[in-house]
């Protein structure tokens, strides 16, 4: 083998591994990239058991399904159990942000067969006429009434059912308390003000306009929400500030965070959860000041080439005890009774998942509005390449 291009290090193999574990890359882009695609596509030839078993015979729902989501939000065990079932392969595109969800829906072409929205970007795309209304008669699994409406109601647009819950949870900030040296991290304004001080160089914030922007304008006292033009400006010259404090703009930030790069980073639900469990010096904060509680759900995009794999696939999913292993496997609450009760009761008392009540009600929706308000777009942009 040659050095340069055949071979991978221990610690890039593990980095690797660990983002397949998590969801965050494909099964063919870890395979790929670690060399194994190779070895197995050769012990598969030569050992047929090693193929996958199929429930159903091939080309019934077609030989794939592509499912556009977010890093670390899947366990991929249950993506080869669909697989074993039905024949139809699952390929995984991971996003950063609902902008670029929303602009590959309208540059057209996407490819996609299932997406995973969040509750605010769903009436645009109702109003771009880029979603399908869903059959729910298609979806047996779905049972709308185990459903915390908080969670759910922002499937509906206008009485018609656009998308159904996946899970839901917070936005807070993940820290390694080892280098805090007695600090206490209880706010955003910490946050902010610890980046450009003793973990400058070790902060991630999302590549996502909405939180990055939003938990800046938290700084200040202002709504998550905000397109106020004054109230932008000032967030604006924070992030320009603290920018050249930052480790990385990612929403990829497991890795980082694990492997020691990086000290401090916005963080999601389920991220916090498992940061948590792997490293328990990880904490996860929500600010006092508050910032966004969210929901998540599956939906069908207009056009989908493999529709009949995209319902099987969501019906998969919504399966309480498939459902279960999901949570287990990335932390993130589930709105769905069934699922809930097939879940460990510690998991379901933990504060990372279930924040105090005083917490939460701190926490902003996100508004439909921040997802096309060109300002904020601009400002991200201006951000991101200063």
């Amino acid at each position: 083998m040659t050095k340069n291009n055949d071979t991978i290090s221990k610690r890039k193999f593990m980095e690797e591994l660990y983002r397949y574990k998590r969801g965050s890359v494909t099964r063919r882009h870890f395979l790929g990239v670690t060399g194994l695609g190779t070895a197995t596509a050769v012990l598969a030839g030569a050992m047929p058991a090693l193929r996958p078993r199929r429930a159903f015979a091939q080309g019934d729902i077609g030989d794939r399904v592509v499912l556009a989501t977010w890093p670390n939000y899947h366990d991929p065990a249950n993506f080869d159990a669909f697989t074993e079932a039905t024949g139809a392969h699952v390929q995984v595109n991971v996003f950063g942000s609902n902008e670029e969800m929303l602009a590959k829906l309208q540059a057209g072409g996407s490819g996609w067969d299932v997406f995973v929205p969040t509750n605010y970007t769903i009436t645009t795309y109702v109003g771009e006429d880029l979603i399908e209304a869903l059959d729910s008669s298609l979806m047996p699994n779905y049972d709308p009434a185990a459903y915390d409406p908080r969670f759910s109601d922002a499937g509906s647009v206008d009485g018609t059912l656009y998308a159904v819950p996946k899970n839901w949870g917070t936005t807070g900030y993940a820290v390694n308390t080892n280098h805090l040296d007695g600090r206490e991290m209880t706010t955003w304004k910490d946050f902010w003000d610890i980046t450009m001080d003793a973990y400058s160089g070790r902060t991630m914030v999302h590549d996502y306009q909405l939180t990055t922007i939003g938990n800046a304008l938290k700084y200040f006292g202002y709504s998550f929400n905000s397109v106020d033009p004054n109230e932008l400006a000032e967030a604006e010259k924070l992030l320009l500030d603290a920018k050249p404090h930052l480790f990385a703009i990612s929403s990829d930030y497991q890795p980082p965070m694990l492997n020691g790069d990086a000290w401090l980073t916005m963080c999601w639900t389920g991220d916090g959860k498992q940061l948590n469990t792997d490293m328990p010096e990880i904490a996860y904060v929500l600010g006092k000041e508050g910032g966004e509680i969210w929901s998540d759900y599956y939906a069908v995009p207009k056009g989908a080439p493999h529709r009949d794999a995209a319902y099987a696939l969501i019906n998969f999913l919504l399966a309480p005890e498939v459902n279960a292993k999901e949570v287990l496997a990335h932390g993130y609450p589930s709105a769905d009774a069934n699922t809930n009760a097939l879940l460990p009761e510690e998991l379901l008392n933990d504060p990372i998942l279930y924040p105090a009540q005083e917490l939460l009600d701190a926490l902003e929706f996100g508004a439909a509005a921040t997802l096309t308000d060109p300002n904020r777009a601009e400002l991200l942009a201006r951000f991101k390449s200063a």
